[in-house]
Order: C-alpha cells, then sequence, then structure tokens
C-alpha cells in the first residue's frame, strides 16, 4: 500500500495525470486516492460491466466508460505516455503484457515498468531475462522494460528513457492496437 501511495504522491507532485483502470479497490484504488489527495489528476478507463459491479471510482477527475476490456486497454493506450504496474493479477499483467507485445510489434516504443514491493516481480523478470537468452524477446525489445521497487529510480529511469525502434517491419497501421 506505501507503494501505491508513494507513487501517488509523486504523480501528483510532477504534474503527471494517472491513467488507470477505473477502480476503487485494491492497490489502483489507493493509488488514484493519493494522486487525488495530493491534488494531481486521475482518469479511469472503465468496461461498463465493471461499473455496474459497484467497483467503479466515483471520485475520479474523469470517468471514461468503454464496452469491453478490449476497448478499455485501447483507450488507456490512446491516453498514457508510458505504463506501471504495481503488484496485480491476470488483469495487470495482461495489460502489461498487450503493451509489451506491441512494442515487439513496433505498434509503439513507450517505456513500460514493473513497480514492485518485496520482490513480487523477481520471478517475471527472471522470465524475461528467460525469453531474451532464448530469443524470443530482443535484447532492444527488452530495454523497454524496467523492474525496480524505488519511485524515484523509476522516474529517472524514464526520463532517461530513449525509444529505440524494434526491427520487426510491422506497418503500425496495418495492425489496431
Amino acid at each position: 500500500m506505501a507503494l501505491a501511495r508513494g507513487l501517488g504522491d509523486t504523480l501528483a507532485r510532477r504534474g503527471i495525470t494517472l491513467v488507470y483502470g477505473g477502480g476503487r479497490v485494491g492497490l489502483m484504488g489507493i493509488l488514484a486516492d493519493a494522486v487525488l489527495a495530493g491534488g494531481g489528476r486521475a482518469v479511469g478507463v472503465i468496461p461498463r460491466t465493471l461499473i455496474e459491479r459497484e467497483v467503479a471510482h466515483r471520485g475520479l477527475s474523469e470517468l471514461v466508460e468503454v464496452d469491453t476490456m478490449h476497448q478499455r486497454k485501447r483507450r488507456m493506450f490512446e491516453l498514457a505516455d508510458a505504463f506501471v504496474a504495481l503488484p496485480g493479477g491476470f488483469g495487470t499483467l495482461d495489460e502489461m503484457f498487450e503493451m509489451l507485445t506491441w512494442v515487439q510489434l513496433g505498434l509503439h516504443d513507450r517505456p513500460c515498468a514493473f513497480l514492485e514491493t518485496r520482490g513480487y516481480y523477481r520471478p517475471l523478470r527472471t522470465m524475461v531475462e528467460h525469453m531474451v537468452a532464448e530469443g524470443f524477446v530482443r535484447a532492444e525489445q527488452r530495454e523497454a522494460l524496467w523492474f525496480g521497487d524505488d519511485v524515484e529510480a523509476l522516474f529517472a529511469w524514464m526520463a532517461a528513457y530513449r525509444s529505440r525502434p524494434t526491427a520487426l517491419d510491422v506497418d503500425p497501421h496495418s495492425v489496431d492496437p
């Protein structure tokens, strides 16, 4: 919880808008509350089916309603300059892996980060390194991905991040991200 609050405080202090899944529960709710408490802007993107289950955060700066999970990911992609995942479950991994797949396909070159606590993403980091070693992920694509547990280090990495064109020859207009 401290990690989510720390990220939210930093986003608000830096004047960076939070774009996230729009929920009021779990770490994402804590993150949004911290952004708002710090005077920042929080934009949620949520499928209508989740609104109906009463998990939507109603106190956000803006709540964008969509029909499907794919539309949610697409809209968050359109609104975001970078992607950061806190510890989470399948939904968190789904959203991040879609963004990483789009890096691999050359559809975007925005930084992606797993901000963790207590080594939560250590097994995933090991798996990603194994994927690079086995040739399934290119080293330059791996460079678009950061793992760590320090919010200030995350922002330092993002400030130094430079896009690296992918070697895949995919016309971004031929694939709908």
